[in-house]
């Protein structure tokens, strides 16, 4: 999927061997670095061309009214994007007062590489200027892990075969509000519901700003959100050549200029110490106060100690958190630059949300979505649970908004956002926005997940029970019940609402958020009920906290238990919703490449007629919920969806790589993880432009863990059942269990699982109870697991007929395909 001349294989860095600029944006992602509050996108800073020079700042937005064509009550009315930060990383090179400028410049020994090791991004180049002159330049960046408000971004000229004015000038620009020291900011057309809102007015309001020496200082005042920032820059030259240097600093620019005499064959290295902070309520100058402390720090340390710090960090990440898998190299470099950007995108979020784009670009505005607790809150509470508490306390304090939001909606407890960064909802477009209550389903989903994984009862009683016990009460109050003839209350219904696939909206019984609202109900009632069995005080004060009654809990156990649970004894298969089956069928195999993603090239009520799948709604339910379906059931529902599934959504490969494994589908599941692996760093999706996609890449653990790993933790149990592809040798990778951290082997025949302390834990394989203290347990596999050929086709459903009577049949809403056309599913392929 990738060309390996530009970008040869190692499986520890993402290189580059040859610049191009046919791809920039997507460029500037794979190599943007970040750690989860400060994120650079991968642009050159030594001169050259840009698709965007971001730097982001998790949580650092603009705020806007959000413009509806008829307004109604409740719609969002604020909406919420990112900004792009000063940038800092700016370090133009001049030679003979000629720029380098990486698109026209004579190239030769180019090499960009990102290494995952060490958590650094590198360039080194020689130039050929026309003079003969042979310039070598070499670059490096990182965003630090260890100190969260720091980065560092050095280069490093030497004129080899001649003497030469060299000068580098190092600059911090307001990019939000001017393209650069001469240009202003140009907003992007085009449409794409993907992308960051633009601004035509200023959005950076100037506040002090000053330099002392070779350190330079800018602040900001954002114009609506009222939020601050403040970039600090510090430098230091290494030379033995003769320079002068002089610093200027104006409202959007600072510059610290270096101007070197430069002797053939003696290096000139700058290395630039920078810092962010930012605050709601904070006054520019103690931002900058801050910083400075920062900076004060980096300096004492110096470059090569940060770097040394960087490194550490990086190998205590990778010891518990890295997937080995034998034989797949090119799998594995793709993997490992998943699981990369995953700490790029959590790592020091700390306490704030992840992004979906994370910090490497504007995609998506910088909101938080369902994402993070479906997809990545999983890999974190199984690697780093530090990191998913803190993703979870984000939650938490997120609270009081969410009341107002429920009030609002006239629903009792919580509702969390659909789409946000400052609490508040900002999806313009309700359908596919606040109707998605299963936002909060995934949220208790994800903190039983991290309880569980971790075995934190404390987060739990003092703050996760909130978030638990104000889930449940919105969905006690958002169904309904349904009597029988009896008068007797018999099932328990939820209506208006959208599932995770987008492509239905506003429906009746959507099966997912049945589901998952069932497991929130009950985890709320095993959660309470626990409190005040073995924690009385703890469940005291969340009585008095939030008013809980016992009648409560039990409405809630009764709804869990009569919840409604879509299934068609016709078909065999749980539908979607309540009225899925009854739309026609839309023939995905045969839809053109370029009218995908249908989003973009159909209007929402066209889709909304059809059964299509933007993501698989139903299967996921069957992943995060599978101990309450058959195998039976997984199967069939997985061949009914399947076809029906565009994948016009990165999280679509994700799960059907999980089911697709469980339920046989071998060679296709290992067809679905190489899509998620690569749907970046081959741009599968055409909007790599915009920023990682951060579930998808966490959903690549996933794939490995739960796919071919069989990996689950269902009612808090821990259980394997490992389908690996048939020519694939092993697997390797690390589980926290319960304070445990667990070493996993997989190979064809057999699971070894490693304990590093001598806590019990106990487990399963394939039904078979285990346990180890400390040690190794190996447990033989045999080859019993199916493995069905090719993939799911909707030609067994040929004769099949809906539930009134109307036969099943297949079309494209093109009014000239369909022209006189009843065309049936048998003539599908």
């Amino acid at each position: 999927m990738i060309n390996r001349d530009r970008f040869p294989l190692d499986p520890w860095r993402l290189v580059e061997a040859q610049y191009s600029t046919d791809d920039l944006g997507a460029a500037e992602t794979i190599f943007a670095v970040g750690n989860g509050y400060l994120g650079i996108r991968g642009s050159s800073e030594v001169g050259g061309r840009a698709s965007e020079h971001g730097t982001f700042v998790n949580g650092f937005h603009e705020v806007y009214p959000i413009q509806h064509a008829e307004q109604a009550f409740g719609f969002a009315e604020v909406g919420q994007t990112i900004i792009n930060a000063p940038d800092a990383k700016v370090m133009r090179v001049y030679v003979d007062d000629e720029p380098l400028a990486l698109e026209t410049a004579d190239l030769r020994d180019y090499e960009r590489a990102l290494d995952f090791r060490t958590g650094q991004l590198t360039m080194s180049l020689l130039w050929i200027l026309p003079s003969g002159k042979e310039v070598r330049v070499e670059t490096r960046r990182m965003v630090s892990f260890d100190e969260r408000h720091l980065a560092l971004a050095s280069v490093r000229v030497t004129v080899l075969n001649a003497d030469a004015a060299v000068t580098i000038s190092c600059q911090v620009i307001n990019r939000q509000d001017r393209d650069s020291e001469y240009g202003v900011a140009q907003a992007e057309n085009g449409f794409d519901p993907r992308k960051a809102d633009q601004f035509s007015e200023r959005v950076l309001q100037p506040s002090e700003s000053w330099h002392d020496g070779l350190r330079t200082a800018l602040s900001y005042k954002v114009t609506n959100s009222g939020m601050t920032l403040g970039v600090i820059a510090d430098h230091r030259i290494e030379t033995e050549n003769h320079y002068d240097a002089r610093t200027v600093v104006e409202p959007d620019l600072a510059k610290s200029v270096f101007r070197v005499r430069a002797s053939a064959g003696v290096p000139t290295q700058v290395t630039k110490y920078f810092s962010y902070h930012t605050g709601d309520d904070v006054a520019p100058r103690e931002l900058l106060n801050r910083g400075r402390r920062t900076v004060d720090r980096a300096l004492a340390l110096g470059e090569e100690k940060i770097l040394e710090r960087q490194a550490r960090w990086c190998e205590a990440y990778w010891k518990r958190s890295d997937v080995e898998i034998e034989g797949q190299d090119e799998l594995q470099q793709a993997t490992r630059w998943c699981l990369f950007q995953i700490a790029q995108a959590s790592a020091r979020a700390d306490e704030l949300g992840i992004p979906a784009k994370g910090v490497s670009g504007s995609g998506y505005g910088g909101h938080y979505f369902w994402d993070t607790e479906c997809y990545v809150v999983p890999f974190l509470a199984y690697t780093s649970p530090q990191w998913a508490r803190n993703a979870l306390r984000m939650r938490y304090l997120m609270l009081p908004a969410a009341r107002r939001r429920a009030k609002q909606m006239h629903e009792a407890g919580a509702l969390f956002p659909w789409r946000t960064i400052n609490g508040e909802e900002a999806s313009a477009y309700y359908a596919a926005g606040t109707a998605q209550y299963h936002i909060n389903a995934d949220v208790t989903f994800a903190l039983g997940k991290y309880v569980r994984a971790a075995d934190d009862t404390d987060f739990l009683h003092r703050e996760g029970a909130d978030i638990a016990v104000e889930t449940a009460r919105l969905w006690a109050t958002l169904g309904f019940w349904r009597f029988g003839t009896n008068g007797q209350a018999e099932t328990f219904h939820i209506h208006g609402v959208t599932g995770p696939d987008e492509y239905t909206t506003v429906v009746n019984d959507n099966l997912y958020t049945n589901v998952m609202a069932r497991n929130n109900l009950r985890y709320a009632v095993s959660t309470v009920r626990h409190m005040a069995e073995h924690a009385s005080a703890d469940y005291d004060r969340l009585c008095t906290r939030l008013g809980l009654h016992p009648a409560e809990i039990e409405a809630w156990e009764a709804a869990a238990d009569a919840m409604h649970i879509p299934y068609s004894d016709d078909l065999g298969i749980h539908p979607q919703d309540a009225v899925f089956l009854e739309k026609e069928v839309w023939d995905v195999a045969n839809t053109p490449d370029d009218q995908h993603p249908l989003l973009l090239h159909f209007h929402p009520l066209v889709i909304y007629r059809y059964q299509v799948l933007k993501q698989p709604d139903v299967v996921l339910a069957l992943f995060l919920q599978g101990n309450h379906f058959s195998a039976e059931e997984k199967l069939a529902d997985f061949e009914y969806y399947d076809p029906l599934t565009t994948g016009d959504s990165t999280l679509s490969s994700v799960v059907q790589t999980v089911l697709a494994a469980e339920v046989g589908y071998s060679d296709l599941a290992l067809e679905y993880f190489k899509q998620a692996a690569f749907v970046d760093l081959a741009n599968l999706h055409s909007n790599t432009s915009d920023g990682v996609h951060v579930a998808s890449a966490a959903g690549v653990w996933t794939g490995l863990v739960s796919g071919f790993g069989g990996m689950r933790d269902h009612a808090g149990h821990l259980s394997f059942d490992p389908r690996l592809p048939a020519d694939w040798s092993g697997i390797r990778f690390a589980l926290q269990w319960q304070g445990v951290q667990l070493h996993v082997t997989i190979k064809q025949d057999s699971i070894a699982i490693e304990a590093e302390t001598d806590k019990r834990v106990d487990f399963s394989v394939r039904g078979e109870h285990h346990w180890l203290t400390g040690g190794s347990v190996t447990v033989p596999l045999d080859d019993s697991a199916p493995r069905i050929p090719g993939r799911p086709t909707l030609r067994k459903y040929a004769n099949e007929r809906r539930e009134d009577g109307s036969r099943l049949s297949a079309s494209i809403p093109d009014a000239e395909i369909r022209r006189g056309a009843h065309p049936g599913i048998e003539d599908l392929t």
